[in-house]
C-alpha cells in the first residue's frame, strides 16, 4: 500500500503542475489585462521575483498533484464506507488546494475569498464525484448483464 501511495503520488506531480499552469492561463484570460501571467503579479511581488514565484507555485502545484493522486488509494479501502472515503478525500484535497490557492494569490485574501474558493472546489468535486459514480454504476450494470444477472432493480 505504501509503495502504491508513493507511485501514484509521483505520477500525480506532473498533473498537478499542469493543472496549476492551466489555472494561470485561465486567470490571465479572464481576470488579467490580456497579457499572460505565469503567476499572479501580487504573488511575484510578495516573493520578490516572478521566477521565484513561478518556482514556488510549481512546487506547490506538484505537492497538490502528489496529494490528490496518492490520496486516490482511499477509494480502494473496502473496509471504509463510500461516505468516509469521499469525506476524507474531500478534506485532503481541500487541505492541499485552499492553502496553495491562498499562497499563490489565486483567491482574494479574505474570509469571503477563501469561502468562495471552497464553494467552487466543493461544487467541482461533487460534480466529478457524481459523474464517476454514475460511470461506475453503468459499468456494474453492464457487468451484471454480461453475467446474465440482468437488472435486479425492476427498472
Amino acid at each position: 500500500m505504501k509503495k502504491e501511495l508513493l507511485l501514484r503520488g509521483l505520477l500525480g506531480i506532473p498533473l498537478g503542475i499542469a493543472i496549476g499552469h492551466l489555472i494561470t492561463v485561465f486567470s490571465s484570460l479572464f481576470w488579467g489585462t490580456g497579457a499572460f501571467y505565469p503567476c499572479m503579479p501580487a504573488f511575484a511581488a510578495q516573493v520578490g521575483s516572478e521566477a521565484q514565484a513561478v518556482l514556488l507555485q510549481t512546487a506547490l502545484c506538484g505537492l497538490v498533484g502528489f496529494g490528490f493522486a496518492a490520496g486516490s488509494v482511499l477509494w480502494e479501502l473496502e473496509r471504509w464506507s463510500l461516505a468516509r472515503q469521499t469525506a476524507v478525500y474531500f478534506l485532503l484535497g481541500a487541505a492541499l488546494l485552499i492553502p496553495t490557492a491562498y499562497v499563490c494569490h489565486w483567491i482574494e485574501r479574505s474570509a469571503a475569498g477563501i469561502l468562495a474558493y471552497l464553494v467552487i472546489f466543493t461544487v467541482i468535486f461533487f460534480l466529478i464525484w457524481i459523474i464517476r459514480y454514475l460511470l461506475a454504476l453503468r459499468s456494474v450494470k453492464k457487468l451484471n448483464a454480461a453475467l446474465g444477472h440482468g437488472d435486479q432493480s425492476g427498472s
